[in-house]
């Protein structure tokens, strides 16, 4: 994660535009290299390979070695991703950050009058996810 570049919007060409929210980072490592997961706490916490039992760690290779994620992974991922109270795209374990932005997609859902944003592999994960009537999905698109 010590690599990174800064890309810039076209709307931040404009003089004393300084919106945080227009700013990309994005990494330069190869994804080859990607990055199993991170330390996300101040205290120390065991070794990241005392972990690699673990589903989140096993799918995480699984996905960082170009394999695709069967119904039952998918579906457990963004269960996972939207039941923790840490991230929004990853799922914390014992002190670490398992990043799936990679592969997730974000949603708006309008579930009983109100609308709520989510994030899942695809639409399908998220259904198995909610419980009750869901009105509509919109998907909405990567920059």
């Amino acid at each position: 994660m010590d690599k990174q570049k800064v890309t810039t919007t076209s709307s931040m060409k404009e003089k004393g535009y300084s919106s945080s929210s227009h700013y990309r980072i994005s990494s330069v490592v190869d994804e080859s290299e990607r990055l199993v997961a991170t330390k996300f706490v101040q205290w120390d916490v065991e070794p990241l390979d005392r972990l690699s039992g673990s589903k989140v760690y096993l799918l995480r290779v699984k996905l960082n070695r170009g394999e695709r994620m069967s119904r039952e992974e998918k579906n457990w991922l963004a269960e996972a991703v939207n039941t923790n109270t840490y991230f929004r795209t990853a799922v914390p374990l014992m002190g670490y950050r398992f990043d799936f932005m990679d592969v997730l997609k974000k949603y708006l859902v309008n579930q009983y009058g109100h609308w709520a944003e989510y994030y899942a592999p695809d639409r399908i994960s998220l259904r198995s996810f909610l419980c009750g009537q869901i009105i509509q999905i919109v998907e909405i698109p990567k920059h």
